[in-house]
């Protein structure tokens, strides 16, 4: 049998916030790998400009990212074991964060063409 689709219920607003942070934690100009524990410490969370925001390559529309200042979204993600932090200073991904297979890679993360 094939695993569950969003095993942990996460809303669209946190599967698209895990989204980000999963695509954030792939690029060492904002995360750090923690340790022993696996987790990844997220450093600093890009500034949009315009509608849009870059992690790395790829463009995000900002409408997409509006969980990531959003205290609730940072708890919910939290009690479910994905992230680790104390809003809105400091944001660790869990390896169970870094795993969960949220589906919306390719509808939220574009390619860049500047």
């Amino acid at each position: 049998m094939p695993p569950k689709a969003n095993p942990l219920k996460l809303n669209p607003l946190q599967l698209r916030t895990l989204t980000l942070l999963q695509e954030m934690a792939r690029h060492p100009e904002l995360a750090t790998p923690v340790g022993e524990t696996g987790d990844i410490f997220l450093s600093s969370i890009p500034q949009p400009h315009g509608n849009h925001f870059h992690i790395g390559h790829k463009v995000v529309a900002s409408s997409d990212a509006t969980g990531l200042n959003n205290p609730a979204v940072w708890v919910a993600l939290e009690r479910k074991g994905l992230v680790r932090g104390s809003y809105p200073y400091a944001l660790s991904l869990t390896k169970d964060g870094q795993a969960y297979e949220t589906g919306l890679a390719g509808t939220i993360l574009h390619g860049s063409d500047h």
